[in-house]
């Protein structure tokens, strides 16, 4: 365990109440989600995080006085879970769309408008992605209908499917940057029925690709707009921010937490899980020891593992198992001046994605600016904009100092768009061993950790390394773990948690 030399209580309001007490451990989106939950069903919450911040990977932060966010920008407005949750923690009216939805992708050093008719890339037939590929690519994709049935099994690499039907050019071009934005993997290993269910689904249906994308869009087409947008104002958008920042949310829940009496403790790690005479868990610490009647582990795979060892080792090997790839993001501000000055540059939209084919370092870029109209309000004489760097195999421009990350972003973005002014500011932030990796047959593999932590009483595990790395995914799966342990402790016998309401959350001593 690591931690302070003194072991002193963090600063956080004490839990109360008179229901059982919960400790979360880890403060992502995911933590915060099952924390807030399980406290105002009237739990006694403790969460801890080893960080000195909760939020995780959602950070918000600024440059050049300019509000941004450093982290996750956007949340996926089509689940409801992540709207719900920011409406319950007060921030319903700062939910925004877009300013812009329309992107591009640079390939082979031009910005080509991204197509429409596809799902995550793969295209329904070739007219929907005429201008952005290959006329052989274009023959190819309708050569698809012409292939016998593909066997996909239980799963497929999405990669190497859509190759088989209609060509690596799909993939490279338009699969693997659209994925890589999402999980900083490879498309060629990406688990089909983890990354893109519906469509797996439907391929499992259909005799040809074309006609399980063609049977995807319909269905989206029948689906009315989300009733969580439409009453955010957000007028059944895909995607929607948060004035201020997406990163402003985990404060809030947090904020939230504490309101309801529960306690959160940050720089304050899990140095080991135990299970006293009693049946209780107790949560080890540098600075206490927590007794509990339940335990919400919303930590990375590692972490998870080292803690479950002595309890379920199968769990902690398959969570051993799963791999992480890790990103930076460079956000840069010019003065409108200076673009004035050396050439408007030509960018379209919301920014672009890159193909990874065609070698450049950037895998993307987001105009901030032009996306979010709460950051052009805020700083109406700066252009701000991001890219990111980095996927899984290709740590090594990572290892890079900031200042070469930033050359090679204002090179790329040069490149790409003609932009030749320097920076006022710019700012890199390193997430390493930040994304999951969801390979072939990962689903699989979260169902055996599941399997095999069933049998522990009042235990239950979240996170983006299991069903979905977006953040509506996240604070789904931290509310579905509270859910599931107010469930179980409704069915303890009254005498042990009676017994968990008179104990001291805070002087617990290990077995």
């Amino acid at each position: 365990m690591n931690g302070p030399t003194n072991p002193q209580p963090t600063d956080g309001r004490p839990t109360t109440g008179n229901g059982p007490h919960v400790v979360v451990v880890g403060g992502g989106i995911a933590g915060l989600a099952a924390a807030h939950r399980l406290v105002t069903a009237g739990a006694r919450v403790t969460l801890l995080e080893g960080d000195e911040r909760v939020g995780g990977k959602l950070l918000a932060g600024e440059i050049a006085g300019a509000p941004v966010d450093l982290g996750a920008e956007s949340l996926l407005a089509r689940r409801p879970e992540a709207i719900a949750l920011a409406e319950a923690v007060g921030l319903g009216d700062r939910l925004q769309a877009p300013a812009t939805t329309t992107a591009s992708v640079w390939s082979r050093g031009q910005l080509v408008p991204m197509p429409k008719g596809h799902v995550m890339g793969v295209p329904g037939d070739a007219s929907a992605v005429a201008g952005l590929l290959s006329d052989e690519a274009l023959r190819r994709i309708d050569r698809d209908r012409e292939l016998p049935p593909t066997d996909i099994g239980d799963d497929i690499a999405i990669g190497a499917y859509v190759a088989e039907r209609m060509g690596h050019e799909v993939v490279d071009r338009l699969v693997e940057p659209l994925l890589g934005g999402v999980y900083a993997g490879d498309a060629y290993r990406i688990s089909m029925k983890a990354a893109v269910p519906a469509l797996f689904e439907a391929a499992r249906r259909h005799p040809t690709l074309a006609d399980a994308v063609r049977a995807v869009q319909r269905a989206g087409a029948a689906t009315p707009a989300d009733a969580a947008g439409a009453a955010t104002g957000l007028g059944g958008a895909a995607f929607a921010g948060l004035r201020g920042g997406i990163g402003t949310l985990p404060g809030a829940v947090a904020d939230a937490v504490r309101a309801a009496g529960g306690e959160i403790l940050t720089g304050t790690r899990a140095g080991a899980l135990l299970r006293g005479g009693d049946g209780r868990w107790r949560v080890a610490t540098r600075q206490r020891v927590l007794d509990a009647d339940a335990v919400v582990l919303a930590t990375p795979a590692d972490v998870t593992a080292g803690l479950l060892a002595a309890h379920a080792p199968a769990a902690a090997d398959e969570l051993a198992e799963i791999r992480y790839a890790s990103m930076a993001l460079v956000t840069l501000a010019f003065r409108r001046s200076d673009l004035t000055d050396t050439g408007l540059p030509a960018l379209p939209g919301s920014g672009f994605l890159v193909p990874p084919v065609d070698g450049h370092t950037i895998k993307a870029a987001t105009f901030s600016s032009q996306k979010w109209s709460w950051v052009a309000d805020a700083a109406p004489d700066l252009l701000v904009l991001r890219t990111s760097a980095g996927r899984r195999g290709e740590e090594e421009q990572l290892r890079r100092d900031d200042a070469h990350l930033v050359d090679v972003s204002l090179k790329d973005l040069s490149a790409a768009t003609g932009l030749t002014a320097r920076p006022v500011a710019s700012v890199v932030t390193r997430w390493n061993g930040g994304l999951p990796q969801y390979p072939v047959g990962h689903l699989a593999r979260v169902e055996r950790i599941r399997a095999a932590v069933t049998g522990l009483p009042a235990l239950r595990l979240a996170g983006a390394a299991y069903q979905g790395v977006g953040i509506p995914a996240c604070v789904a799966s931290g509310r579905r773990a509270a859910d599931e342990i107010l469930a179980e402790l409704a069915d303890t016998p009254n005498e042990i948690i009676a017994t968990s309401r008179t104990a001291d959350p805070g002087t617990g001593h290990c077995p």
